[in-house]
């Protein structure tokens, strides 16, 4: 896989690309309980208050009530700016119970996972291209399936989902975060 700043460059890319896309904000996500709207919602909510805890202050676009892929793309060109600064990239950052790390670590262990699950969260919801970037796909699911027991009671993730064991990859790193693929 390549640098960091690359994989979340193409995870935001995609992202951004389904944005674009939606052209029904409420449409029901996988995500029980919210809509499309919701899934931006979450990432525009959690990502400036995480970091900016960790004293990287991030500055807020349009509100997501008024233009949720406005609202993304600020804060994904923020984060992918920061990336590509290889003095902020390497700033050390206290990332919460996983103690500390550069900031580049920390974007990549925490944004860029869930930017690309919930880009398949909004392309089921709108009934758009549910295609995830294959290469992040696989590393993702290489990389999390060690780490089953801690993830499912860190409470960020659902019940593993029963899939058959010819799925595809991206189903079954869906299936594995909780998503019925």
């Amino acid at each position: 896989m390549t640098g960091t700043a690359d994989r979340f460059r193409r995870v935001n890319t995609l992202f951004n690309a389904r944005l674009a896309e939606v052209a029904d904000w409420s449409a029901p996500s996988p995500c029980e309980g919210w809509v499309a709207r919701d899934v931006v919602r979450h990432l525009v909510d959690w990502v400036p208050g995480f970091f900016g805890g960790a004293g990287v202050p991030l500055t807020t676009g349009p509100s997501v009530d008024d233009d949720p892929a406005g609202a993304w793309r600020t804060l994904g060109d923020q984060l992918q700016a920061l990336l590509d600064d290889p003095a902020a990239a390497e700033r050390p950052v206290t990332a919460g119970p996983m103690g500390e790390m550069p900031l580049a670590d920390a974007i990549d262990r925490l944004v860029t996972g869930d930017v690309h699950i919930h880009t398949w969260d909004v392309a089921r919801a709108c009934g758009l291209v549910e295609s995830l970037d294959p290469e992040v796909t696989a590393d993702m699911l290489a990389g999390m399936q060690p780490m089953d027991a801690a993830l499912r009671a860190s409470g960020h993730f659902g019940p593993r989902v029963d899939v058959p064991e010819d799925a595809s990859v991206q189903d079954r790193l869906l299936a594995f975060v909780g998503r019925r693929p």
